[in-house]
């Protein structure tokens, strides 16, 4: 007879973690609002989305007594909430709508709120991350003027199309249209000019192509639609561009609201050791001294990253690497660690989440940038590359540029460059070892071969 007893079941509840929360159900035009049950004679209560009725809802949630609030990231709805909640003192979390998926059978919005209300007391939803105000301030910034430069280029092409529809062949003998030579010979067609040869003068002496070759490319057939095509273009570039001059001073100003972490006066940034390479894109301000002042490190020392790049990462991740436990909580976070999946012990699966990080996006623009350097993480990348492939050599150098912006910011350490020969050198070293090991552990030695 079998004695052993079956493990009992356990009928313990769920611990309230949050006993003075609430859940919202955030839409365009109405909140749905729950809060604990013996706090209010109606627990659930709508709401509308203009300023007085937030106000009454903030006014309400203090009556109740409620000290943290749980929402989705429902669209843009939910940022004038989390603003004005934040700022009477609620402790609101920001959740994403994966992790609070309804059982089948109750999808409305007043049993939505209620639902979410339930997981925030027992503590099951995690809050997104979310910087503090003034980095949310300059991210609002950078991103806008990324729409910005998006806006732009779409003009670009609306140039380029004109002008192949009038067969001038600009875009072959000049690599960038709105460089110096392009932007005057398309101000100059606008304003009436038509001659390929007083056209081709215009050439700037670095272009090359000859001016022989710019003028036969410039005779084409100016039909006036296509003209008034080209001029409305390259006024919508030219009113773009000056947005986001603009939004460059902005910028630059709201750089001053922080508080530095150095004294760029008093320890200024060494030179730096990077060519120095234009683009039209770049801010008009000088950003690797104002990033210096913010983080107290030079972010644009590791290879691969420049002033652009730099700026959306500090932007999105912020400056307080306390948010991230470790540098593997942090990769984790950017989608840039292997996700595994393990069942019966195994790992049955290994892969990368996809998500929509700019801050993930920004270290791998970084790491395809650092791939055709002569220095330790391109023979990363490169290793990577001939071993897996470009896309996951691409992964694991944005890993490992992450992780090494997340020391440089929790330790306030200046970035030492690894040169190709000693990341080489301790690939060898490495090896050797597993040799080495692997060579003992079937009864064999190792003897190393003089050169």
């Amino acid at each position: 007879m079998n004695t052993t007893q079956a493990p009992q079941p356990c009928h313990e509840p769920f611990g309230l973690v949050n006993p003075n929360a609430a859940g919202l159900d955030i839409g365009s035009a109405e909140i749905w609002v729950c809060v604990p049950a013996d706090r209010a004679p109606q627990p659930v209560r709508k709401f509308g989305t203009f300023t007085p009725d937030l106000q009454a809802l903030a006014n309400w949630l203090q009556a109740c007594d409620i000290e943290t609030v749980a929402m989705e990231s429902t669209g843009v709805y939910w940022i004038p909430v989390y603003e004005l909640l934040e700022a009477r003192g609620f402790q609101v979390y920001l959740v994403n709508a994966r992790h609070v998926k309804n059982v089948p059978g109750r999808k409305t919005d007043e049993k939505d709120c209620q639902w979410i209300q339930r997981l925030h007391t027992y503590g099951l939803l995690s809050a997104s991350f979310r910087p503090e105000a003034e980095m949310c301030a300059l991210r609002a910034y950078l991103r806008h003027r990324a729409n910005l430069v998006d806006y732009r280029a779409a003009h670009i092409q609306h140039m380029q199309k004109a002008l192949q529809q009038m067969n001038v062949q600009l875009t072959q003998v000049l690599s960038d249209i709105t460089g110096e030579t392009g932007l005057a010979i398309i101000r100059a067609i606008v304003s009436g000019e038509r001659d390929p040869v007083k056209l081709a003068q215009m050439r700037n002496p670095r272009c090359a192509h000859s001016q022989d070759e710019i003028a036969k490319a410039l005779t084409g057939h100016y039909r006036p639609e296509h003209v008034f095509a080209l001029k409305q273009a390259l006024a919508l570039y030219d009113f773009y561009t000056a947005q986001i001059q603009d939004c460059d001073i902005e910028i630059e100003r709201h750089y001053r609201v922080f508080k530095p972490v150095v004294d760029a006066e008093q320890n200024p940034l060494p030179p730096t050791r990077k060519k120095n390479t234009h683009s039209k894109n770049a801010p008009s301000f000088d950003v690797r001294t104002q990033l210096y002042r913010l983080t107290g490190v030079d972010l644009t020392a590791i290879e691969g990253l420049n002033e652009v790049t730099a700026q959306i990462i500090i932007s999105e991740i912020g400056t307080d690497m306390s948010r991230w436990s470790t540098e593997k909580h942090f990769c984790s976070w950017l989608h840039l660690a292997p996700h595994n999946d393990i069942t019966g012990g195994k790992v049955i699966r290994s892969r990368t989440l996809k998500g929509k990080n700019r801050a993930a996006q920004a270290f791998r623009l970084a790491a395809q940038a650092v791939g055709r350097t002569d220095t330790g993480l391109g023979a990363l990348y490169r290793r990577q590359r001939a071993k897996f492939g470009p896309e996951a050599a691409i992964v694991a150098t944005a890993h490992k540029l992450a992780r090494i912006v997340y020391h440089l910011l929790k330790y306030r350490e200046p970035y030492q460059e690894m040169g190709r020969e000693d990341y080489e050198r301790q690939v060898r070293e490495r090896e050797v070892t597993q040799l080495t090991r692997k060579a003992a552990k079937l009864g064999f030695t190792l003897t190393p071969q003089a050169a």
